[in-house]
């Protein structure tokens, strides 16, 4: 089942990127020729997505006066109000799925930067999840999960012992997901890797490997790395 609805996690404080973020939300750093939220709204406005929830928290205003109703990126945005410090990821998906509908839909990080085509994503009709994995960054080495590539689509599983190096891989931030696996949980803050970890247990979970362009602008230093990607690809 495709999409037609995602949202952007935009509520984080961006501590790691102070004394930036002090000033400024990281979902509005610039990088490259736009900020790093714009990257995506453009993105998702190419692959035919025109319906886009953003969840607020920090410097909420702020954003939302910068992005508006989303008309200049071909878009219909609406926002999600969280209380001052935030509702954590599915604590803040569970809060924003009156907007978001009773189909699946997309979840995209708002301080990541990569090349995905998200026209290509959708769900199993018999899966609750489906997550983009990458391959492991220096910053984690060991991975998130084991991803097991002989089905298709690939399946999750939690990293134990003997799981082959190889078959290690980082979880993107990206994913799609059916709206009843949040339905249930209490209303606050709820973090996303137990409902993540629930839905391996119960052969729920799909996965694919994305070997494109991607990373985590979490810190100082990887902020420059993309800020240099962007360079390159506009030099190019």
């Amino acid at each position: 089942m495709s999409v037609n609805k995602a949202m952007i996690l935009a509520a984080g404080r961006g501590e790691r990127l102070r004394p930036i973020t002090d000033e400024t939300p990281k979902p509005l750093i610039q990088v490259g020729t736009c900020t790093l939220i714009e990257h995506h709204l453009l993105s998702l406005s190419r692959s035919g997505i025109h319906e886009v929830i953003i969840n607020l928290a920090y410097m909420g205003d702020k954003i939302k006066t910068h992005l508006g109703s989303g008309a200049k990126y071909g878009l219909d945005i609406h926002y999600s109000y969280e209380p001052e410090g935030a509702l954590e990821t599915a604590g803040g998906i569970r809060h924003a799925l009156p907007l978001l509908g009773d189909t699946p839909f997309l979840v995209v990080n708002g301080d990541i930067r990569c090349s995905m085509d998200f026209s290509t994503l959708s769900l199993g009709s018999d899966r609750n999840m489906h997550l983009i994995m990458v391959k492991n960054p220096t910053h984690n080495a060991e991975g998130d999960f084991y991803l097991d590539q002989s089905t298709e689509p690939g399946m999750l599983e939690k990293i134990h012992k003997g799981s082959p190096e190889n078959y290690r891989v980082t979880f993107s931030g990206i994913g799609v997901y059916r709206p009843s696996i949040f339905e249930e949980l209490p209303s606050g803050r709820s973090r996303l890797a137990p409902l993540i970890h629930e839905q391996i247990k119960q052969n729920k979970a799909s996965a694919e490997l994305f070997d494109g362009y991607w990373t985590d602008v979490g810190t100082p230093e990887r902020l420059k790395l993309a800020r240099d990607y962007e360079d390159a690809q506009a030099s190019s």
